[in-house]
C-alpha cells in the first residue's frame, strides 16, 4: 500500500507531506499506480521547489519521499501541495485500497 501522510500547520495550511510504500499491483517498475503517484509526487517537489523556489527541505530515499516547508509566507506551498492532496484523493479512488492518505497536525 502506498501511504501519503500530509502535514498541517496550527494555521491548518498544509506544510508537507510523505509518500512511501508500494501498490502492489504488479511488479516494481510495472505498476501503474506507483508510476501516477510518484509522478504527481515529483511534480510537486519539483515545482515547489525549482519553479516557485520555495524553501522546503525535500527527501528522497529508495522508498520514500518527503518535503517540508521551511517557510510558506503568500500561501504558494500550501495550495501546491493541496493540488497533489486533491489528485491523490482522485488517484485513491481509481486504485482502490492501494493508497492511504493521513494527516498530521504538526
Amino acid at each position: 500500500m502506498i501511504r501519503a501522510k500530509f502535514y498541517r500547520g496550527k494555521d491548518d495550511k498544509l506544510t508537507g507531506f510523505s509518500v512511501s510504500g508500494h501498490a502492489g499491483m504488479s511488479d516494481y517498475g510495472q505498476d501503474i499506480a506507483c508510476a501516477s503517484v510518484s509522478s504527481a509526487v515529483m511534480l510537486t517537489a519539483n515545482t515547489v521547489t525549482e519553479a516557485f523556489r520555495l524553501d522546503a527541505d525535500v527527501r528522497v530515499d529508495e522508498n520514500e519521499i518527503s518535503l517540508n516547508l521551511k517557510q510558506d509566507g503568500n500561501g504558494d506551498g500550501d495550495r501546491l501541495i493541496l493540488g497533489l492532496l486533491t489528485h491523490l484523493y482522485f488517484l485513491s479512488d481509481e486504485f482502490q485500497g492501494r493508497i492511504k492518505i493521513t494527516f498530521t497536525e504538526v
